[in-house]
């Protein structure tokens, strides 16, 4: 049953006083009723009229109280619910990042000896060999996620604190993610929480990349079997900027440093590939809307056409599938972006296209 307003009550399993709620709420919408139930709040209303960007005023209305809500929407009317957060009084569990964390250095430290010819698991103390390619790697991939976080924080969006993953590889790790826990309301929040990732990563990981190259060096062909790294275009130009033209033939041996740059520059083209809900996935639906369903399916052919030629995209593209091509609308899909932001996510997606490297791995026979 709907029931009128008053001050002073409220409902069981949503604390917190119903008057202040509809104060709140009565400066972003026209409340018309609402209804009680033991566990949710029911507000039925409409924006006024002379609100910007309505839902993400109505998010940043609902985020003292502490709730989580759903929001339906019918025409110009909506059905806004409420309920009591499931995790609100519960402790953050630490813990569990900063183990990631630190395991996620161990296996970082692990790579970059392996790579300096080191046995660290012979000779524990080899390990410090990895110390400059685990540094630098860790800071990017920590930069990067707290781009998202900063991002998200100053559009109260509520995340959790960054999952790091360790991995038994020749990089060390699989990277790291952090989860949304409340919905994105309109474009502009969008592509800045999608965008802010890749930009602080890539922030990191350019300079990292060039002092590198800086201290690396070049080695006439030994003919032995290893492994060779693509090249992106930004790697061409700063290799050919700081070291020069190559011999016909030498090597270029990346130094730690450079290899770890090299490594964030790869992770910023993965993340900005137009899919699902990948970071490239919101900045190209912040940009063109519902069009960016055709951008990813496109893309999904490229990557399995890529497989010919690297199998690893073939990976990426049942990942993709595995994850959604299509990014799931928002509460308001129709307010465009402004110049500013929309030239941020053209700057994205040209990043994109320097870091890209077609054949990231292959092997070199003898």
């Amino acid at each position: 049953m709907w029931r009128g307003r008053g001050r002073g009550r409220s409902t069981p399993g949503l604390p917190g006083d119903l008057f202040a709620i509809e104060q709140a709420l009565s400066r972003v919408l026209e409340i018309v009723d609402w209804r009680e139930d033991p566990n949710s709040l029911y507000v039925v209303g409409r924006f006024h009229p002379f609100i910007l960007r309505p839902f993400t005023r109505l998010q940043e209305t609902l985020d003292p109280f502490g709730y989580d809500y759903h929001v339906q929407r019918n025409g110009d009317w909506i059905v806004l619910r409420l309920w009591e957060e499931k995790e609100k009084g519960k402790s953050h569990p630490w813990a569990l990042h900063l183990f990631l964390f630190l395991l996620t250095v161990l296996s970082t430290l692990y790579a970059g000896a392996l790579q300096e010819g080191a046995d660290p698991f012979r000779h524990p103390s080899q390990l410090l060999r990895g110390i400059p390619f685990s540094f630098t790697l860790m800071t990017i991939l920590t930069i990067h996620e707290f781009g998202h976080y900063y991002a998200s924080s100053r559009r109260h969006i509520q995340v959790t604190l960054p999952y790091f993953i360790p991995a038994p590889s020749l990089l060390g790790t699989f990277g790291a993610f952090i989860r949304m826990k409340s919905p994105i309301s309109d474009r502009r929040t969008l592509l800045e929480v999608g965008v802010a990732g890749p930009l602080f990563g890539f922030a990191v990981a350019l300079p990292a990349l060039a002092a590198g190259l800086a201290l690396s060096r070049v080695s006439p062909p030994t003919g032995s079997p290893g492994l060779n790294l693509g090249s992106s275009l930004l790697l061409l130009l700063l290799s050919r900027l700081i070291i020069g033209p190559l011999p016909p033939d030498w090597d270029l041996v990346l130094h730690p440093m450079a290899f770890a740059g090299w490594i964030g520059t790869l992770i910023t083209a993965l993340n900005l590939l137009p899919i699902g809900q990948l970071d490239g996935g919101h900045v190209a639906y912040a940009l063109w809307g519902r069009k960016q369903h055709l951008i990813a399916r496109w893309t999904f052919f490229a990557l399995i056409l890529m497989g010919f030629f690297w199998q690893g995209w073939l990976f990426w593209a049942f990942l993709s599938l595995l994850l959604g091509l299509r990014h799931p609308p928002l509460l308001d899909d129709w307010t465009p972006l402004d110049p500013p932001r929309r030239a941020v996510g053209l700057l994205a997606f040209l990043i994109f296209i320097l870091c890209f490297i077609p054949v990231p791995f292959q092997l070199r026979s003898p």
